[in-house]
């Protein structure tokens, strides 16, 4: 299928679409792999979130038939209509349900929507849009982050950024601001603001977060979703700009111990949009630091299941055993706006935001 996109792409965006439709990264289901074992030479279980990124990423680079596959599995197999509920994996016994998640899912099913007009793709995501904000708000206005189905009690909070309430939840309320625009009358544009004002009332103690450098790394990924949704609101210029100078230093300083390539591309992705909305001029040579980094995880001229894929990052400069899909996405996402940039012809949105 010819990949569809405003500017010709570059050999590395081509390689790695193709990567995302025949590594074998998506199953003949639809659905998506967390990621690839290399050594071990196999797939991790079917994601619901994973296959989310993923509808969105192939809508982006133009690979319908591989979307609707992927979203096609999300509506037929992983949405659980009788509890209107959406697993984290599909299988038994049932899986939990992640805020995060649900999310990147509806943003997904919308994008997959807006190039096809197949109805139960909207749907779906309304429904799912009306699950997060009826299931996981806390009697304290927080979000919860995961709900044991199929009670949709909610888990006990951890002392991990994934399982506890946290700024990086705006990122998946950025789908109630999809929804919002398509369904005025539900409570999505409320449920947002909501999200907004706890996240900016909490986001400057997120950072660092540990005294392990190492998981100050994975926290940068996760700080990262909180700046990417907060572009929805450029005239918070201080709060992005203080947010991306904050994320620079850390992945400069963690980054030779311990660098993941999600977090170079976000950063440079939020740099890009940041600067095209408005809110903070771009710093060219960090922005340019960031796209050879992102470069730097991609592998080529290797067995189908690596070539032109992204690697989930390198330990002490040596690349880590995993081949991932969102990696994948954000870093070709990420490099392909970046040579948009340098050639005058900058048209990256928000709403394509991967």
């Amino acid at each position: 299928m010819t990949v569809l996109r405003p500017l010709d792409v570059t050999d590395q965006t081509s390689r790695a679409l193709a990567w995302m439709r025949n590594s074998g990264i998506q199953e003949s289901s639809g659905g998506v792999a967390r990621y690839h074992l290399v050594t071990e030479g196999r797939n991790l279980p079917l994601s619901t979130e994973i296959t989310g990124y993923f509808v969105s990423a192939m809508v982006w680079g133009g690979c319908h038939d591989e979307a609707f596959r992927a979203a096609d599995w999300l509506v037929g197999e992983a949405w659980q209509p009788e509890l209107r509920a959406m697993p984290f994996e599909v299988g038994e016994p049932m899986k939990p349900s992640y805020f995060f998640d649900c999310g990147i899912i509806v943003r997904g099913l919308l994008a997959a929507w807006r190039v096809s007009s197949r109805v139960a793709y909207l749907d779906t995501a309304r429904e799912i849009g009306l699950a997060m904000g009826r299931d996981f708000w806390s009697a304290s206005g927080e979000l919860h982050p995961v709900l044991e189905l199929p009670w949709k009690v909610a888990w006990p909070y951890e002392r991990r950024w994934s399982r506890e309430p946290g700024c990086l939840q705006l990122k998946s309320a950025l789908a109630w601001a999809d929804l919002a625009v398509l369904f005025p009358d539900e409570d999505f544009e409320a449920w947002f603001e909501r999200a907004l004002q706890y996240s900016l009332a909490t986001h400057l103690a997120f950072l660092p977060g540990e005294e392990d450098e190492l998981k100050v790394m994975d926290r940068l990924h996760a700080y990262l979703y909180f700046l990417e949704a907060l572009l929805a609101r450029p005239e918070r210029a201080e709060d992005l700009m203080g947010g991306i100078e904050r994320v620079g230093h850390y992945l400069r300083t963690i980054g030779p111990r311990f660098e993941r390539a999600d977090v170079c591309a976000q950063l440079l992705r939020v740099r890009l949009l940041a600067d095209s909305l408005g809110a903070v001029p771009l710093d060219v040579a960090a922005a340019g630091e960031e796209a050879a980094k992102c470069a730097a995880h991609q592998r080529f001229n290797e067995p189908p299941m690596t070539d032109g894929g992204y690697g989930f990052g390198t330990r002490d400069g040596v690349p880590m055993p995993f081949m991932n899909p969102v990696s994948t996405a954000f870093c070709m996402q990420a490099l392909q706006w970046w040579r948009d940039w340098e050639n005058g012809a900058f048209r990256g949105q928000l709403a394509e935001l991967i």
